[in-house]
């Protein structure tokens, strides 16, 4: 198993222990305490330890190396795994924000907890503080998508929890409970939001998209870098798991052999990977400087670039 794979299996397993042990915490909790706060919250850990588990097993089969029936590889088993992230994410924020609605309609209070139950959720709280903020780092270290994705599930867990403990003390200084389902739903709404962006950014690669344009810039200036290379076009550039796929064609002078003309694809060639990272493999077409106008329906060129406004990376 290649270093990156490791480190992500790594995060993934402390993830699914961490979990693991914060669910029964506040599972156990729960139920002596008789909240149902602190035992809905124990059952949302559960199914991050599910989601990890799942993590666990697709980062296995990403890391496979290339076959005849997948030729690039295995790593988009990481970005469908993402997708189904974002759905859970997004049904976990959808359930608590109906709850609480059907609570506040039927003008249900919430009830205080005990202290072994606050005591549990303060721990949940500390615990999944730790847990997002590992996930997402190791996650932006390794370029996966599905470790940042888990790291937004942790953080929404956080917010979800304080949401509710600051909901309930706010209800009983006033004396009214509907604070708390209130609270409930705005935060319900907001793991909701966050589900969405995480299902857009793992559709656009399954889609082969790029919603950056800094690439594109970055392939064309490693073209005009290298002597007797112009007219970069029909580029296109995909991310599949960490890592890019590159196809471009440009232009040389057409009195030129075939020997001459491939040494400058090379030198396009080293040139893109100079300027970007991880790059799995590029595809360099060459053609006679002069032979025409190219209006591709797929792929950019630099004057498509400009025309079009694309957002940069976060």
């Amino acid at each position: 198993m290649d270093p990156r794979s490791r480190a992500i299996r790594t995060a993934t397993t402390i993830s699914l222990a961490g979990n693991a042990l914060l669910a029964a915490l506040k599972i156990g909790a729960g139920l002596a305490s008789g909240s149902l706060a602190v035992l809905g919250d124990g059952i949302d850990s559960s199914t991050d330890v599910l989601i990890s588990f799942v993590a666990l097993l697709t980062v296995r089969w990403a890391a496979q190396p290339s076959d005849a029936e997948h030729p690039w590889g295995h790593g988009r088993a990481e970005t469908v795994a993402t997708v189904g992230l974002a759905f859970a994410i997004f049904f976990a924020g959808a359930q608590l924000a109906i709850q609480a609605g059907h609570n506040l309609l039927d003008g249900v209070g919430a009830a205080v907890p005990g202290l072994f139950a606050l005591l549990a959720t303060g721990v949940s709280v500390v615990g999944k503080i730790f847990l997002s903020w590992s996930q997402t780092r190791a996650g932006r270290r390794h370029g996966s998508q599905l470790l940042v994705a888990n790291g937004v599930n942790m953080r929404n867990d956080v917010i979800m929890s304080l949401a509710v403990l600051v909901g309930l003390v706010v209800s009983r200084l006033l004396g009214a409970p509907a604070v708390d389902s209130v609270v409930a739903i705005i935060v319900g709404l907001w793991v909701m939001k966050s589900a969405i962006g995480i299902f857009f950014e793992s559709n656009a690669e399954l889609m082969d998209g790029n919603t950056s344009h800094t690439t594109y810039r970055l392939v064309f200036d490693a073209v005009r870098s290298v002597p007797g290379a112009g007219n970069p076009h029909k580029a296109r550039v995909r991310r599949i798991a960490n890592t890019w796929d590159i196809d471009l064609d440009i232009e040389v002078d057409g009195s030129m052999t075939v020997r001459e003309a491939h040494a400058i694809a090379d030198r396009v060639e080293r040139a893109v990977k100079e300027r970007i990272d991880s790059v799995y493999d590029i595809v360099v077409h060459v053609e006679p400087a002069g032979s025409g106008k190219h209006g591709e329906q797929y792929g950019l060129d630099e004057h498509s670039l400009d025309d079009e406004k694309g957002s940069e990376p976060r």
